[in-house]
């Protein structure tokens, strides 16, 4: 297989800007001419092995980095854009998406933030009689899904939150690191048998935390609190560097934040990484290292994008039983839909029906990538008799080019080309032609109408 050409023109155009150097400066750094550099910038050519190799040695760069990730994520986004009836008579083709999250970044997400606020618009306008008269009713993008792409956009790992949860986890055990930095702090720890998980009373400074949580939940819980008070510096600084559009979006980035600090004090990095490669990611043996819960083990893997020392690139999501993505993440080419439910033909929706047991899944995107994906439901009880369950599932998984890395791989013939199943992200953007499951036509393929026969499908894709 021929190696794919690397076009990072864009990244190349941030690291000089950043580094404050002309582009004479910088491709004489790089040992190139300057209208090699200028074409290289402008994508007109690929970044070359001899400039990777500057780049990496003259400026110290994990050549990772100039991976498509962001250009994937934003293509995938702007063709789901594009799925809303409101562009049907003037679709452009997918080379030219390409283009656009290549050369020019900003420009897309821009594209994408409109399209938010015109959704959210259209949506208030659908019920005008309970928006007339609120004062919020104004243009502003959901504060849940400015905080979603934040976090995704970040490859969803925050360095300076991730170290500092490091760091205080290698003082003492974490549990008893977490009550001594509250004492310290005056503040009293109490188990009570209270409704939900945390309650702090500030006015007396007690913690309060669930006397019928799990003892993950009840550590989560802990550092999450230690997050809040002993960390506050940390992610306020954060939250302006993310310059969020309003004060309910910055409020719910400080929880996703300290969230963050939780998972990351409770399963710290290099000691995390290095138990998820010797175990090959059995999620229930870090599970049991760690003191965590399977999905926070799951989640946690999905974060393991330290530049120099990455671990394997795992896409992560949770779904509830309708099939809404409550959760999403992917360090890989696979990128989940922004709006609506996930593919029905992934084995994340099984999961409900097989509770307690890892359900192992080889799966083809309609680009051809190859994927091993591991699903479990994560159901969660209330604590008490009559108390609600809440129920979920997870999937995680990667590429199956990092089989091997996987325990959950053993056994499994990812030679046999018949033993992948076809997987979609989105009915409006899968290109299958012949799925028994699809909802909904494809958005770049004509239909041909038939009244004269049925297949599994009321129309034919063209």
């Amino acid at each position: 297989m021929a190696q794919q050409k690397l076009y990072a023109g864009a990244k190349l155009r941030e690291m000089r800007l950043r580094l404050s150097l002309t582009q004479k400066e910088f491709a004489a750094k790089l040992g190139v001419s300057l209208p090699y550099l200028n074409q290289m910038e402008n994508n007109n050519r690929p970044l070359s092995t001899t400039v990777v190799l500057a780049l990496a040695q003259e400026f110290g760069l994990d050549v990772t980095e100039l991976s498509t990730g962001d250009s994937e994520r934003l293509v995938s986004d702007m063709r789901e854009v594009m799925a809303d009836p409101v562009f049907a008579e003037d679709i452009p083709p997918i080379a030219d998406l390409r283009l656009t999250a290549s050369n020019a970044p900003a420009l897309a997400r821009a594209f994408l933030s409109l399209h938010r606020a015109y959704r959210q618009t259209h949506e208030r306008l659908a019920s005008l009689d309970e928006a007339l008269g609120r004062e919020d009713a104004r243009l502003q993008a959901s504060p849940w899904e400015e905080v979603r792409d934040f976090f995704h956009y970040c490859d969803n790992y925050i360095d300076a939150v991730d170290r500092a949860a490091e760091h205080f986890a290698g003082k003492l055990d974490t549990r008893s690191a977490a009550i001594a930095a509250l004492e310290h702090a005056d503040i009293k720890v109490v188990w009570s048998d209270i409704d939900g998980l945390r309650r702090y009373d500030s006015s007396h400074k007690i913690l309060h935390l669930s006397a019928r949580a799990s003892p993950q939940t009840q550590l989560f819980q802990l550092l999450l609190q230690v997050a809040l008070l002993r960390q506050n510096d940390l992610l306020e600084a954060t939250l302006d560097f993310a310059r969020f559009q309003s004060d309910a979006a910055r409020s719910i980035a400080k929880i996703g934040l300290a969230n963050y600090f939780a998972g990351a004090a409770m399963m710290p990095y290099n000691r995390f990484l290095e138990a998820a490669q010797s175990y090959r990611h059995d999620l229930e043996r870090l599970s049991n290292r760690f003191g965590a819960s399977i999905e926070q083990v799951a989640h946690r893997l999905s974060t393991l994008q330290r530049p120099g020392a990455k671990g394997v690139p795992f896409f992560f999501v949770r779904v509830d039983q309708a099939g809404t993505i409550t959760k999403r993440h992917s360090a890989t080419r696979l990128q989940f839909a922004r709006f609506g439910g996930a593919c029905p033909l992934w084995n994340v929706h099984r999961a409900f029906e097989t509770p307690g047991r890892f359900l192992r899944q080889l799966a083809e995107t309609p680009d051809g990538v190859r994927y091993i994906s591991l699903a479990r439901d994560v159901s969660k009880s209330g604590g008490s008799y009559g108390a609600p369950v809440r129920r979920y599932a997870i999937a995680l998984g990667c590429e199956v080019r990092h089989a091997d890395a996987l325990v959950y791989a053993d056994g499994l013939d990812v030679s046999n080309d018949s033993a992948y199943e076809p997987i979609g992200i989105s009915c409006r953007i899968c290109e299958r032609a012949e799925c028994h499951q699809r909802s909904v036509p494809p958005l770049e393929r004509r239909l041909t109408i038939n009244t004269d026969q049925r297949g599994v499908l009321p129309y034919e894709v063209n």
